[in-house]
């Protein structure tokens, strides 16, 4: 199948052109597709990973069918399959899908235009992590060595799934930190305040009420004492090290609100960057290489 549906099929080598292509872009490089038509068919709600994309399109001259699911034939019964069966029947040039079963694309294994992943499940959100990779190597410059720590909600975060496989590839020290009852122990586990003083990257989660069949066993005040990036645990880290978050974020739990903004954060430029990896994938897509 075409497109990009995880990062784990892709070589190394491969990820690594992507940024540079998306830099390239960033930097002022232009290429057009005016006679393409992509979809997004978002299952869950969304605003920087739909919007991105559709501004992505929109750089690259590709018309935009933005498919309303609460208004769509799948309140009828239809499947994913047909769904998206239907909309290469009409002629569009690849679809963007998010959706909340963990690789949903492995039911359309038949669809011969490309698909492209806006995060799965719990599984995987390639295009969140390539866009991460981007402004981490915008930053530092290289990938091997860096120590980065990945904050909170990690066994319900396609984002730290994705990441922590592909930077450990990249030769990055990966560790996990947040409350156990979140610890997958996807990574090594270490303490916030030890992370604090030691790592490079801080990149904090969103603690994902919605996904949680479960109660928090702390409030979230007690979280943000206990996980949050506060303002004096900015204070404490390294001169050039930064914090990133996949957004969106809940200021007061995951982060204070003045640390948002604050000239460790890169927050704002992850999603800057977010457009320019998306069209990096869509034009490496339509040009048959991906």
């Amino acid at each position: 199948m075409r497109g990009l549906l995880n990062l784990k099929d892709l070589s190394t080598d491969k990820i690594l052109e992507l940024i540079k292509y998306a830099e390239k872009l960033k930097k002022g490089f232009r290429i057009q597709y005016p006679d393409k038509k992509i979809a997004t068919v978002f299952f869950e709600n969304s605003t920087r990973t739909h919007y991105s994309f559709q501004c992505a399109l929109m750089n690259l001259g590709i018309k935009i069918i933005d498919v309303d699911t609460s208004h769509s034939s799948v309140n009828k019964g239809e499947s994913l399959y047909d769904t998206v069966r239907t909309l290469e029947a009409l002629g569009v040039d690849g679809i963007v899908i998010r959706h909340s079963k963990d690789d949903y694309y492995k039911e359309l294994e038949n669809i011969k235009i490309p698909i492209f992943n806006g995060g799965d499940g719990k599984a995987n959100h390639p295009t969140q992590s390539l866009l991460d990779l981007m402004t981490i190597h915008e930053e530092f410059g290289k990938f091997k060595g860096l120590k980065c720590c990945i904050v909170g909600d990690i066994s319900h975060s396609r984002v730290a799934h994705t990441n922590i496989e592909i930077m450990q590839r990249l030769g990055m020290e990966v560790y996990i930190s947040g409350p156990e009852e979140f610890n997958d122990n996807s990574a090594p586990y270490i303490p916030l305040d030890q992370a604090i003083d030691e790592m490079d990257i801080i990149m904090l989660l969103r603690v994902q009420f919605e996904r949680h069949q479960e109660k928090m066993s702390i409030t979230v005040e007690e979280y943000h004492q206990k996980y949050g990036m506060t303002v004096e645990r900015m204070k404490r880290m390294k001169e050039k090290a930064i914090i990133m978050h996949p957004a969106p974020f809940n200021r007061g739990v995951e982060i204070a609100g003045e640390v948002a903004e604050c000239e460790k954060s890169r927050i704002f430029e992850q999603m800057t960057n977010g457009v320019y990896v998306r069209m990096a994938v869509i034009s490496d897509s339509l040009d048959g290489n991906l």
